[in-house]
C-alpha cells in the first residue's frame, strides 16, 4: 500500500521539473533567434516520462530504524536530456532557430505544464481527503 501512495505525485513532480527546464530552453532559443551560428536546444524527456507512468515500480525508501514504516520519497529514475539541434540552417548566418516553431513549442509546453499541475493538485487533494478520513 505505502509503495503506491506517492508514486503518481513523484512522477508528476519530475514531469513538472522537466517541463520547466524545457520552457527555459525554448525561451533561450527565442532569445537567441538572431545570434549568428546559434544552434537551438530542446529537452528529450517525454518518452522516459510516459514509460515511467506505465511502470508499476514502488518506493525506494530507506529506514534508519527497524520499527520505522517503509515509506519515503521515490527516485523516479527519470533524467531530462538536453539535446542540441544540429539541423542545417536555412539562414546565411548559421542560426537554425525557427521562431514560429519555437513559439508553437512554447505554447504546447505551457499546456503540458498546466495539465501536469492540475493532475498533481488532484493527487494531493485525494491524499488530503484520505488523511482527513473523507471529512
Amino acid at each position: 500500500m505505502w509503495e503506491k501512495l506517492f508514486r503518481t505525485a513523484d512522477v508528476l513532480q519530475t514531469g513538472l521539473h522537466a517541463s520547466w527546464m524545457r520552457n527555459e530552453l525554448i525561451r533561450n532559443n527565442i532569445a537567441n533567434a538572431e545570434t549568428p551560428n546559434f544552434k537551438g536546444s530542446d529537452l528529450d524527456f517525454h518518452t522516459a516520462f510516459v514509460e515511467s507512468l506505465e511502470e508499476n515500480s514502488g518506493f525506494t525508501g530507506r529506514k534508519t530504524r527497524g520499527r520505522h514504516i517503509d515509506i519515503g520519497t521515490r527516485d523516479t529514475g527519470l533524467t531530462p536530456l538536453v539535446v542540441q539541434n544540429e539541423d542545417l540552417s536555412m539562414r546565411m548566418d548559421g542560426n537554425n532557430v525557427d521562431i514560429e516553431a519555437e513559439n508553437v513549442k512554447l505554447a504546447q509546453n505551457s499546456l503540458y505544464y498546466n495539465t501536469l499541475m492540475v493532475k498533481l493538485n488532484s493527487e494531493l487533494s485525494r491524499l488530503k481527503t484520505a488523511i482527513k478520513e473523507g471529512k
